[in-house]
């Protein structure tokens, strides 16, 4: 299933693989997205939507095994708080249902961080923008299309 991140990277000329997976709506976990497109849960990458005081709205890009690390972020971004979004404001801002969300060929464009543990990896998986289809592109053409800044915004999940 083509999906809008999937025509702006044919636009691009960027190579990619899209691999569907069952979705459950119990377990939308990237643990669980992983084990099914075949993939440790590392290099499955999750995007979460937060809002700095100063930024706004931005996209935060963490290994599936890990969990945002709030203050790491707002270091990151030049805000002195952040917060994810109510989950209510996820699709309005952003055109995605929890599950679904990526920085690729969203409605909107918002600044994006990802975690540095991007950059292990000669390829990585994100949402197509759909539950059950995962995009598969190398970091580089991820970091090329989203303009994200990389850092330290995970940590270890516990």
């Amino acid at each position: 299933m083509k999906t809008n991140a999937a025509r702006l990277l044919d636009t691009l000329g960027v190579a990619y693989e899209l691999r569907e997976y069952a979705v459950d709506p119990e377990d939308l976990s990237a643990e669980t997205v992983a084990a099914k497109v075949g993939l440790p849960a590392e290099q499955v990458f999750k995007t979460l939507v937060a809002r700095g005081d100063r930024t706004g709205v931005l996209l935060a890009v963490v290994p599936g095994d890990a969990e945002l690390d709030l203050k790491a972020l707002a270091r990151l971004s030049g805000d002195r708080k952040v917060d994810t979004v109510p989950l209510k404001e996820l699709q309005p801002l952003t055109g995605y249902i929890r599950g679904g969300v990526t920085a690729i060929g969203g409605k909107k464009e918002y600044p994006v961080f990802a975690d540095e543990t991007i950059e292990l990896f000669d390829l990585i998986s994100v949402s197509a923008g759909v539950r059950g289809t995962q995009l598969l592109l190398a970091p580089a053409a991820y970091r090329q299309v989203t303009k994200c800044k990389v850092g330290p915004i995970s940590r270890p999940k516990g």
